[in-house]
């Protein structure tokens, strides 16, 4: 998955800042913020395990639970001919809309 990284089993997204000239790392999954900075990405897998380092240890201090806790369900908006579209798809491989669906993100997000 592009502009990902994984930094001790957690999902990174990393985006460059040209102002700063520095690469940016943010935890996603996580209740509150832990982002880091590097040049490059030896920095910034270091830079990203200090962080979360810390973000962990705040959260154990204060009893917070640190990662968000998902449902597995979630509404999603379409336009009604691609909604048509992709209900046609998921019957012509033999599936529901939404197991054609769950299908096709668990393999874009790399699960």
């Amino acid at each position: 998955m592009k502009n990902v990284m994984m930094i001790d089993g957690q999902r990174a997204v990393i985006e460059y800042d040209p102002d700063i000239e520095m690469f940016r790392g943010e935890f996603v999954g996580l209740n509150g913020s832990a982002d880091f900075y590097a040049k490059n990405i030896t920095g910034l897998k270091h830079e990203g395990k200090a962080s979360l380092k810390v973000f962990l240890e705040m959260c154990a201090e204060e009893g917070i639970e640190p990662f968000k806790r998902h449902s597995g369900k979630f509404v999603l908006r379409l336009d009604p001919n691609i909604h048509q579209a992709a209900t046609a798809a998921s019957k012509a491989a033999g599936m529901s809309l939404n197991q054609w669906v769950a299908k096709l993100i668990q393999e874009r997000a790399a699960v």
